[in-house]
């Protein structure tokens, strides 16, 4: 799952303009991670598999695992995705004919990718 950040400024200087664009995206990858750490925490653990093959990346960076570093997919300047590579994550988090959704993604976001809840790490990445 792709989240995506739209922010439009309209700051007079340069120089702020970077600082925000910089806290933004430190607000980004603060968020990705809480993402993927919800989606860890709520993904069905009869083996434990694609718990630890949940992924989450932020541009310019590889994506991550418990395990450690996979191939991650090609993000804009200020998106981040959490993922699982464990081949069968997808029927998990949206079911099929015969095993009903255990959505584990989609309950991480709703819970970590709030706007107030964004807008707090932003502004908390502001102020250092």
């Amino acid at each position: 799952m792709k989240i995506d950040v739209s922010v439009k400024l309209n700051l007079k200087t340069e120089e702020a303009t970077e600082k925000v664009k910089s806290a933004v995206k430190k607000a980004m990858k603060e968020t990705i991670v809480d993402v993927a750490n919800g989606a860890m925490k709520n993904s069905p653990k009869k083996t434990g598999n694609n718990m630890r093959r949940i992924a989450y990346q932020v541009p310019g960076e590889q994506g991550q695992t418990l395990e450690g570093p996979v191939d991650g997919v090609e993000l804009n300047e200020l998106e981040g995705a959490v993922y699982s590579t464990s081949g069968y994550g997808g029927y998990l988090e949206t079911g099929t004919s015969k095993m009903t959704p255990r959505p584990y993604i989609k309950l991480a976001v709703d819970v970590n990718f709030t706007a107030d809840k964004f807008a707090a790490k932003v502004k908390e990445n502001l102020g250092q």
